[in-house]
């Protein structure tokens, strides 16, 4: 006995030494790719000396003799510690996805190459001018030279994902930049998407009225009707199922709901305290760990400029110089149209046009797949884009037999020329030439919100489609692409985009808001990205008559939901303390205690309280129960409550409350019967995943902020290490908004927020202050990780200062880059 206890006591110490070894190891290997930012090196492609400073929260601060050298050190700054996150964004721009993660992202893969933004963005390059041409290769020999400084220094692959994914890195590339640009107008574009729903919804409704109601046409002008989508393509079944691919962590397409979103404000001389102009502005993306920002100030010729810049792209894409800011918000311009093309039933390879059949431009690629055979693709393209695939945005559903789909859209340019004119940006130093600067920008197009030190403006840019007056369905839906009036005719002159520059009342902002009532095609978009936030900024604007730099905070972390002051009231109006006395433990008591809190709340969506959760989950239930006899299975796609629907519901607006019948039941039921019935479910669902004891909910246990890798953060042991979870306050339709994922086990996770606030004030410029959602550094090991993950939960901020001297007082590593000794 004794023997054999001495046996299990040395293997148990064995397992242990060789677990602790195996961590030992694997922390040396990834711990070799953590960059030292104090040092000296020699680099070959500079022209004279320059110092990267990098200031107490890692911001380098980049000081150089020539703009190209600025350009070149943003390069190396970017690869040192974002290496892996870039040539992510470049694999996925390219869909080369496959040749790292094998079959599984073979679906993505087959898409983006259809899309061809590699080729596109190659072709685009030359459309550039000579200075950004310039930038831009000066930005990819820096990269490259960190590239080869860890391959030549033994610097741990660079990234410590490399030792699990390792594939030899190519070569940075000018057009490696500009097809990022593309792939982030992928993720910010929505309205293909929208498209496709309306008409699968069309379809299965067959009644104008209920789909105004489900997709409202937000407030203010009227729309003439439209045709429904099986008049217009008769052969389309009605009910048909999703085709579409599974959701994957490494996809850019998002779902519908987390298309782009984000604010922005400026305050003129009359409405600001300072004696010069404010603004604001906090852009809205998916979380991820690393976050998509780094944050970067760069010391150019005409002047600094400090801000955020995306990895893979040498520009302040927001942020402010001495002299003016600029900040983004989604426009939610059309910029997409479906094609619905007819083949030619004698000769697939010919499809209809206007002018008779024509003969599809077609391309082979091949995608190389880890652990299985290359892939050869087809990929066809008609005079309206390129033809997607039928298990894409469930596409197949809504086109007629013989029939494929092509995509109109502004971002599948070749001669591409944002980033000239965000390079051409951060040289303007007022509004009207920041706004002169833009021209050029095609897409993804942006509401651009500016201040300079006496004025302020708000300018939409990004390539505005030319569409006939006679489109059959001003394209909210697809249609056909040989109609002459269906087709694009170039784009309108950027002098027509909606511009307010020192409007009256001293302010200008975005919500993603509808910004015009004109008529189609004037029209911008029907489909927009908030009909709430609005409301609130309009409230918190107009209750001061000037504003400070500390009211802008304030305004941007403001958690009180306008839609829970106006919904609430509406649909629980025949239940407010109502009902007979109901025993401790029932479910008629736990109902009368919910609604008593409810009833006392004041639409904070506060992290610590427990009636956001009750209210969220309550909105959450009715939408479910309002549509789902109607719509079916296609209810799924429909994951976040829309407010205008359940207003026009309750107010029973045009008939709306028609949606509380159950259609499968003999009773009519009314909506005082479903709001009671949903409020049930959900305090099911509640009690089922978060407790009975209403009082101590906390809304910030189930809106917890899910930053996590990409890549690794669904792997065993590695997630607790690269994913960052925080609770977190806001909602879907706060100011401070935290858009919750809408499906799944955790449906109100925070999954799509500001990843980046900045509050600028021009009377003194370097008080401005700013913040992202994680950290610098994209190496897990590193402290800069997550540092800043922590003040922007709190809601706090780290100074936005070009002051040289600033910077070096608090600096945690100072790099000298000199050229190679000829």
């Amino acid at each position: 006995m004794a023997f054999a206890f001495r046996w299990l006591v040395r293997l148990a110490s064995g397992l242990i030494f060789l677990i602790v070894a195996v961590f030992v190891l694997a922390y040396y290997f990834a711990s070799r790719s953590l960059p030292d930012y104090d040092g000296r090196l020699e680099i070959a492609g500079l022209s004279a000396p320059v110092e990267i400073v990098r200031d107490n929260a890692n911001v380098p601060h980049i000081f150089g003799q020539t703009d190209e050298d600025v350009f070149f050190s943003l390069g190396l700054a970017h690869a040192q510690d974002r290496l892996w996150q870039m040539t992510m964004l470049r694999r996925t721009a390219q869909g080369r996805l496959s040749e790292l993660f094998g079959e599984r992202t073979l679906p993505i893969d087959t898409l983006i190459r259809r899309f061809d933004f590699s080729t596109l963005s190659q072709r685009s390059v030359a459309a550039l001018d000579a200075r950004t041409q310039s930038a831009l290769r000066a930005y990819a020999a820096g990269v490259n030279a960190w590239i080869n400084e860890v391959n030549a220094g033994a610097r741990g692959r660079g990234a410590p994902e490399m030792w699990v994914f390792n594939h030899a890195i190519a070569p940075w590339q000018a057009s490696d930049s500009i097809a990022i640009t593309k792939l982030m107008a992928l993720q910010l574009s929505g309205h293909l998407e929208e498209e496709v729903l309306r008409a699968r919804t069309s379809l299965i409704l067959n009644n104008d009225d209920r789909l105004g109601d489900i997709l409202p046409d937000f407030p203010g002008a009227g729309l003439a009707a439209l045709p429904g989508y099986a008049t217009l393509m008769p052969d389309v079944p009605r009910y048909a199922p999703n085709r579409r691919m599974a959701f994957d962590a490494l996809s850019p397409v998002k779902p519908r709901a987390l298309a782009g979103a984000s604010n922005a404000w400026a305050a003129g001389l009359s409405r600001s305290a300072t004696g010069s102009t404010l603004m604001a502005n906090d852009p809205h993306l998916g979380l991820t760990a690393p976050s998509i920002w780094y944050l970067a100030r760069l010391e150019l010729q005409s002047g600094g400029v400090i801000g955020a810049t995306i990895p893979g792209v040498p520009v302040v894409m927001v942020g402010r110089s001495a002299d003016l800011g600029w900040g983004l918000t989604s426009s939610y311009l059309d910029d997409q149209d479906v094609f619905i093309e007819e083949v030619n039933p004698s000769d697939a390879s010919q499809y209809r046009t206007p002018d008779g059949w024509a003969s599809f431009e077609t391309r082979e690629s091949i995608i190389r797949v880890a652990d299985a055979a290359p892939v050869t693709i087809q990929m066809q393209w008609t005079t309206n884009g390129p033809v997607l695939p039928p298990d894409q945005y469930d596409l197949g559903t809504i086109r007629p037999p013989g029939h494929v789909t092509a995509l109109g859209w502004t971002a599948l340019s070749d001669a591409d020329t944002t980033l000239q004119a965000a390079m051409s940006l951060m040289r303007a130093t007022n509004v009207e030439a920041g706004i002169a600067a833009l021209e050029g920008y095609v897409a993804p197009s942006q509401m651009v919100t500016l201040a300079d030190r006496n004025s302020v403006g708000l300018k939409l840019v990004g390539h505005v489609p030319n569409r006939s007056p006679d489109h059959v369905t001003q394209g909210r839906l697809p249609h056909f692409g040989y109609l002459p009036q269906n087709r694009w005719d170039g784009r309108r002159p950027y002098d027509t985009n909606p511009q307010w520059i020192d409007p009256v009342g001293g302010l200008v902002g975005n919500t993603n808001n509808k910004i015009i009532d004109a008529p189609f095609p004037e029209h911008v978009s029907f489909h927009w990205g908030d009909s709430q936030r609005v409301n609130r900024w309009l409230r918190l604007m107009q209750a001061r008559e000037v504003h400070t730099r500390d009211s802008f905070i304030e305004a941007q972390l403001d958690t009180v939901s306008y839609t829970a002051r106006s919904i609430l009231p509406l649909v629980g109006a025949d239940l407010w303390f109502t009902g007979e006395a109901a025993p401790e433990g029932t479910p008629q008591r736990l109902r009368q205690d919910a609604l008593s809190l409810l009833a006392e709340w004041n639409g904070e969506m506060n992290e610590h309280l427990p009636e956001p959760l009750i209210y969220s989950a309550w909105l959450r239930a009715l939408q479910d129960r309002l549509i789902r006899d109607e719509l079916g299975p296609l209810a799924r796609e429909y994951t976040h409550v829309e407010p205008l629907f359940i207003e026009r519901v309750f107010r029973d607006t045009d008939g709306a409350s028609v949606w509380c019948d159950v259609l499968q039941s003999a009773p009519v039921e009314t909506c005082s019967d479903i709001a009671r019935l949903s409020l049930d479910d959900a305090l099911v669902w509640v009690a089922e995943n978060h407790g009975t004891a209403l009082e101590s909910l906390r809304w910030g246990d189930a809106h917890e902020a899910t930053h996590d890798h990409p890549v690794l953060g669904a792997a065993p042991v590695l997630k607790w290490f690269v994913n960052i979870r925080q609770s977190t306050s806001g909602g879907d339709n706060t100011l401070m908004r935290g858009r919750t994922a809408g499906s799944g086990p955790d449906p109100f996770h925070n999954v799509h927020a500001a990843a980046y606030r900045g509050v600028y004030d021009f009377a003194d410029p370097d008080s401005s202050v700013f913040i992202t959602s994680t950290g610098q550094s994209g190496h897990f090991l590193s402290r800069y990780y997550d540092d800043l993950g922590d003040l922007w939960r709190r809601g706090e901020y780290i100074p936005m200062s070009l002051d040289p001297a600033l910077a070096r007082g608090g600096a945690v590593g100072i790099t000298t880059l000199v050229p190679v000794a000829e």
